[in-house]
């Protein structure tokens, strides 16, 4: 049993922002996977799914950010689910917009969420899936950066990164990270001055 969970904060008026990529990726998993009405327990929004012969709980916490790692503990305490086979997804500030990076274990990078899973599981040991949306423009603060919503730019391609995202999620459910980590963890191809590919 795996417990996929996408970081984001509650509430109407960050259903858009940079910060809940985690949210919606895990939308785009349970509506996959055809997952059960999602229901509220313990601070989490949360439903059940059989996804690559796996039984997976998706997991939304429904608390701030820097306290999100309380509902994802007691989510893996009442289905006895070990860090191990935890995925988290979440924004990150320092890749590129539209990477993706996978890791097993390691540290929080500042995110206040990984921070409070930490804290929540006293482990570091779960998976985490980093949806990369860019660093602020000059000007801006990290905090406000997160907290507004993707561009329009950003948001013609949204979609489709949210799609390779998930089918990342998929991967490690079905095969573990280190063989999601060979497949997504790649560079994206830089396009040369004459066009191609390089």
């Amino acid at each position: 049993m795996w417990l996929v969970v996408g970081l984001g904060n509650p509430g109407r008026q960050y259903v858009g922002n940079r910060h809940n990529a985690g949210f919606m990726v895990i939308d785009e998993l349970a509506r996959r996977a055809g997952a059960t009405t999602p229901r509220l327990r313990g601070g989490a929004e949360l439903s059940e799914a059989s996804l690559r012969g796996s039984k997976v709980i998706f997991c939304k916490p429904m608390e701030f950010m820097n306290t999100s790692g309380f509902p994802v503990g007691r989510a893996a305490s009442f289905w006895k689910i070990a860090p191990a086979q935890t995925l988290v997804v979440h924004d990150d500030l320092d890749l590129e917009f539209g990477r993706l990076r996978l890791a097993e274990g390691g540290g929080t990078g500042g995110h206040n969420g990984l921070r409070s899973i930490v804290s929540g599981f006293g482990s570091e040991a779960f998976g985490r899936l980093r949806f990369g949306i860019g660093r602020p423009p000059a000007g801006w603060q990290g905090a406000d950066y997160v907290l507004a919503d993707f561009s329009a730019e950003e948001r013609k391609v949204l979609p489709n990164l949210i799609e390779e995202a998930a089918d990342a999620a998929e991967v490690v459910v079905k095969d573990g990270v280190v063989a999601a980590m060979n497949r997504f963890n790649r560079k994206k191809k830089q396009k040369s001055e004459t066009g191609g590919a390089s």
